[in-house]
């Protein structure tokens, strides 16, 4: 669906933390093109919807994005903002990652009321996280702790450790700062031993391939480095063939030129945890990860994801 060239759609999802990039991607736009008409559209996910069920067992990958990309393909938006962590390695035929702003925050935050870190928790101590990644790397570290299950919006999880429901919780630090929210107890976990969920803290707008007006509207917001990091680490998640089903992370960073890509596979008991570095051009950083993944799998990643996927089959 055409639509005049003074206006454009945003698709998101109708989160806290989604408006809130949402319109920090329209206020961007709207700097760069004054008099442009930008709204919102409001798009409930899967992964919106259903709530009381683990991400692992219902899909995870492409929950929070399958109906928001129907409807860029629909004509109904022009462009959508998600956190890129979120967005399958696939993109529907016909849509792009137009955009790739720079990065926030890449790291994991942990989130108490009494206990200033990890090693600080009384035994058996409850901690909050929906994700497997998380889970593992506590339990790398704290065998003893109990993991539970957290969903719901940054708002919800952060009421749920007030209240008393976990003796501590782990979340994205990004979220956290783009919302202005805070907790008694605040430590970023550093990359080193905690290694972040592959495109953590960065964003990524899509569009119709074919869409040059929002193609050339977008190409301002770009960061070449966040989308070298970014591809790199999506290049590992491809050749790992991940998802939300089993423990996966890598980070990369650029210094002098290139570019240190970490990752790391799994169990869900965090009792083998598997990390590999890699340095290279940032020229072809997909490449990258998949050479960092081939390390992994012989190294042996391989044995794990086989053994995580056939016990959710």
């Amino acid at each position: 669906m055409a639509r005049p060239d003074d206006s454009l759609v945003i698709a998101t999802r109708g989160s806290r933390l989604a408006l809130w990039q949402a319109e920090h991607v329209k206020a961007r736009l709207a700097r760069r093109r004054p008099g442009l008409d930008i709204r919102l559209k409001v798009v409930k996910t899967t992964g919106d919807r259903i709530l009381d069920v683990p991400l692992a067992k219902v899909g995870g990958k492409g929950l929070f994005v399958k109906e928001i990309e129907e409807a860029l393909l629909a004509g109904e938006a022009d462009i959508a903002v998600h956190s890129i962590k979120d967005v399958p390695m696939v993109l529907p035929e016909g849509l792009t990652l137009g955009a790739i702003p720079a990065r926030e925050d890449p790291r994991d935050m942990f989130l108490g009321v009494r206990h200033p870190d990890v090693e600080a928790l009384p035994p058996n101590a409850t901690v909050g996280t929906s994700s497997l990644r998380r889970q593992a790397l506590l339990l790398e570290r704290r065998p003893d702790l109990r993991i539970v299950g957290l969903r719901g919006n940054v708002d919800t999880r952060l009421r749920k450790l007030v209240e008393g429901e976990c003796d501590a919780i782990v979340l994205a630090a990004a979220g956290l700062k783009r919302l202005g929210l805070q907790a008694p107890v605040m430590l970023p976990l550093s990359p080193d031993r905690f290694l972040p969920a592959i495109g953590q803290g960065a964003l990524g707008i899509e569009c119709r391939a074919g869409n040059r007006r929002a193609l050339e509207l977008l190409a301002g917001l770009e960061d070449k480095g966040t989308r070298c990091c970014v591809e790199a680490e999506r290049g590992l998640l491809a050749g790992l063939e991940g998802g939300c089903q089993v423990p996966i992370a890598g980070h990369a960073s650029m210094e002098d030129g290139r570019i240190t890509l970490r990752g790391l596979v799994a169990t869900t008991d965090g009792d083998r945890v598997l990390r590999r570095e890699i340095q290279g051009s940032p020229e072809d950083p997909r490449r990258l990860g998949l050479e960092l993944a081939e390390l992994l799998l012989r190294a042996g990643g391989r044995n794990i994801l086989d053994e995580l996927l056939h016990a959710v089959r």
